[in-house]
């Protein structure tokens, strides 16, 4: 009888998967490309994200460069992190950059008031940072302490960093091992200074930005500052037209949002299981993660309003899923699993933030390692990647390719009288002309048929590799570090000149027409 069933659901699969016609139109502005940038991440003085996660004891026994963790590098170098910002978050408003440099001992132990009160030794500083984005092969984005910091603190900093003069800092900077200017480019004034920053109006954060930015020098050698303004939390309007408003174009490179996806939309109370969820709080996640389409057209709109020819990047600089910690774990630690589901939402998110390209220049996934939504979990000498990882590596093709547009009307995903776009998409070509195409179907039991028309895709031949698992749920454990893993896709054919996908539930595949 058990045999008989499944065998009956099986053949019934067919006829519950609903057809999507899909259009790759024409690039209506060849140059519009998806930034790279759109695929940075975030390691803040949070938990174990840096200190054992990035920057472990000598004594584990692990693959390492000085106490950089090397099996971690590795695996983001393989899926071209574009940059990585540091030291925060809401630690960036509490760090003094002067207590990471200079030889390790005599580097002053503080306390990280912020994320669990941890002793912070400061043997992870700012050389230290910079050489790990080196090795990782990503552009380094630091963040500069306005809410405790000064102006001076800040612009110190930059003098170490980048100026090629003899000064006092730039022999210091010798004498710490680097005699050239490292040449840092991007630098936010500040993070969340609405809240953690320094629980500023937004008037007279714009008046300190003015100042930080003003003292915000460019040095002959290195390139061109880009200063980043410290931006609205979710749907804030009025933060963001009044820093439009009040900072003159010239003295902001980008402008940042930070908008979270919790299982319960519940800050205060319980944000929600990362394992063990039922479909109903799976539909309730997803339904949360879907408003930053919402959000980002409301601010890039806003923005449109002040700068017309789209100079100012929208960085969406912390993202991902926040759900309640791991039991047994230091609240402060913000340590949590990463499901099928996580992997589900990292890839709705991206294709969203690859079609508002022409605004959104930048994103971090909040965190790299061992906290919020991360890529890399780690536990002593082991460690695994988690879903969110793969959808990286499967999107990776979109970096710096032109965009190209895609039209088609999704199918609802129903539960319990509530609806969903089933489908969500994004696409692009390759400096080779291949074009990417990139399918989340969000329905946990429907597979949806597409048919799509590609006028004026020259291509022979499709591939594809997807990510999917029996349950929405499934998450890897250490023990089993590969339950949720990539797989070729063999379910997209050429029919004509038209590509036939069968896209099965709960997936994200990405196409490869070439």
């Amino acid at each position: 009888m058990a045999v008989a069933t499944g065998l009956s659901l099986m053949l019934a699969l067919p006829a519950l998967a609903q057809t999507v016609r899909l259009t790759v139109q024409p690039p209506t502005d060849p140059t519009l490309r998806i930034s790279k940038h759109i695929y940075g991440h975030f390691a803040e003085h949070l938990g174990r994200c840096v200190y054992d996660g990035f920057w472990v004891d000598q004594g584990l026994n692990v693959p390492k460069q000085g106490r950089i963790r090397m099996d971690i590098v590795e695996a983001l170098r393989n899926i071209k992190v574009a940059n990585l910002r540091w030291p925060g978050g809401c630690y960036a408003d509490a760090y003094h950059w002067r207590d990471g440099v200079g030889p390790t001992a005599q580097r002053p132990q503080t306390i990280n008031t912020w994320w669990g009160d941890a002793v912070e030794d400061n043997s992870f500083g700012t050389h230290e940072f910079l050489e790990l984005c080196k090795l990782i092969g990503a552009e380094p984005y630091l963040a500069a302490n306005v809410g405790s910091g000064t102006v001076q603190e800040m612009a110190n900093w930059m003098e170490y960093l980048n100026s090629n003069a003899d000064t006092p800092l730039t022999r210091q900077r010798g004498q710490n091992g680097h005699p050239e200017p490292y040449g840092v480019m991007m630098w936010g004034i500040g993070n969340e200074s609405w809240g953690c920053g320094g629980n500023m109006t937004v008037d007279y954060y714009t008046d300190v930005y003015k100042r930080y930015a003003t003292f915000a020098h460019n040095y002959p050698g290195s390139p061109k500052l880009k200063r980043i303004v410290s931006g609205a939390n979710g749907d804030d309007a009025n933060w963001t037209e009044t820093c439009m408003r009040n900072i003159p174009l010239d003295q902001m490179w980008g402008l940042t949002l930070h908008q979270y996806t919790l299982p319960t939309g519940n800050w205060t109370g319980s944000k929600g299981k990362a394992t063990g969820f039922n479909e109903q709080e799976y539909f309730s996640t997803m339904k949360n993660c879907l408003k930053m389409e919402a959000v980002v057209t409301k601010h890039a709109a806003i923005m449109d309003q002040y700068d017309k020819d789209k100079k100012v990047a929208l960085l969406v600089d912390e993202w991902g899923v926040w759900t309640d910690v791991e039991p047994g774990t230091n609240p402060g630690f913000l340590y949590q699993q990463n499901s099928l589901r996580d992997a589900l939402v990292a890839g709705t998110t991206l294709n969203i933030f690859n079609n508002h390209c022409d605004r959104v220049r930048g994103a971090n996934l909040a965190q790299a390692v061992n906290v919020l939504q991360a890529l890399v979990l780690t536990d002593k000498e082991r460690m695994l990647l988690t879903p969110t990882y793969h959808v990286f590596d499967l999107y990776q093709v979109h970096q710096d390719a032109q965009f190209v547009p895609l039209q088609f009307t999704s199918p609802e995903y129903v539960l319990n009288g509530q609806k969903l776009p089933a489908l969500n998409a994004s696409a692009s070509k390759d400096a080779n002309g291949a074009v990417h195409i990139s399918l989340v179907n969000l329905d946990t039991k429907k597979p949806l048929q597409l048919a799509a028309a590609l006028p004026g895709v020259n291509w022979k031949t499709v591939s594809g590799r997807i990510l999917t698992s029996a349950n929405v749920n499934d998450y890897n454990t250490f023990d089993n570090p590969n339950k949720v893993k990539l797989a070729d896709f063999k379910d997209a054919k050429k029919r004509g000149a038209n590509l036939a996908v069968e896209l099965p539930p709960q997936s994200v595949l990405v196409l490869a027409l070439k």
